[in-house]
């Protein structure tokens, strides 16, 4: 699985590129509940970024036209297709997990003849179900998550459930990179909180919450010791609600 923020040149550093005004209004209505922000909101909310007005509204004319976002009587919303990006936020940030007993889970894509874009979205999306590929179409992870299978991937996936013979916690760091996923945590936890001014807060929180969609969630006897990720959530949630309130609340 892809990591989503530069490892750590040095302990506690990391490389955080600024925010473009499209992703500062992605990350505020990706943090929002219900989904939606008057249009005087997000400009005043993405003009704290040092991005001007008519910057922040030739960007929502673009997100509309491209489909990001939907506009009704000022009013922006997230499309669809953005809300299920929203849901898998939230489940990186609430994970539902349920006890593990060792099984794994084991889908096989089965279908053939497919191109090379249908078969690099199929990895796409077995990505973002915190799966992990063993070896050419055969993919794995704990049985450890209790969230939704999509019904239409069963029209090109068959699933197992498989005990491996290898030790868990091996076979584990063979699929996935923790030690680095978990150095990269650490300096985001220690840059969030030195973090003084709202706006770089702003951006290491949306940095964060990137990382932990790449968090396996995996049972906690896989894990290594100190396996940062209770911690990394945590922060986020400590820390979301007053920004947010910081970013959209009355100008100074």
């Amino acid at each position: 699985m892809r990591m989503n923020v530069s490892a750590p040149a040095q302990p506690g550093e990391v490389d955080l590129p600024p925010l473009s005004a499209r992703s500062v209004v992605l990350s505020l209505l990706l943090g929002a509940h219900p989904p939606e922000l008057a249009a005087r909101d997000l400009v005043r909310g993405v003009e704290r970024f040092g991005v001007g007005g008519s910057t922040v509204r030739a960007a929502l004319s673009r997100m509309v036209a491209a489909g990001d976002l939907r506009r009704t009587d000022g009013v922006y919303r997230l499309s669809d297709r953005l809300l299920e990006r929203q849901r898998r936020q939230d489940d990186a940030v609430h994970p539902h997990t349920c006890a593990w007993d060792g099984d794994w889970e084991m889908p096989v894509i089965t279908a053939t003849g497919r191109g090379p874009a249908d078969r690099a979205e199929l990895r796409a999306r077995l990505g973002e179900l915190r799966l992990a590929e063993l070896r050419e179409g055969v993919w794995l992870r704990p049985a450890n998550l209790g969230r939704p299978w999509p019904a239409d991937l069963d029209e090109v996936v068959r699933r197992f459930t498989a005990r491996p013979g290898a030790p868990a916690r091996e076979l584990a760091e063979s699929l996935w990179p923790l030690d680095a996923w978990a150095g990269t945590a650490r300096a985001l936890l220690a840059h969030v909180e030195r973090s003084r001014r709202p706006a770089d807060r702003f951006t290491a929180l949306a940095a964060v919450v990137r990382h932990l969609l790449a968090d396996p969630v995996l049972p906690a006897e896989l894990l290594p010791a100190d396996w940062p990720g209770a911690a990394l959530r945590a922060l986020y949630d400590r820390h979301r609600r007053e920004l947010a309130a910081a970013v959209l609340g009355p100008a100074p």
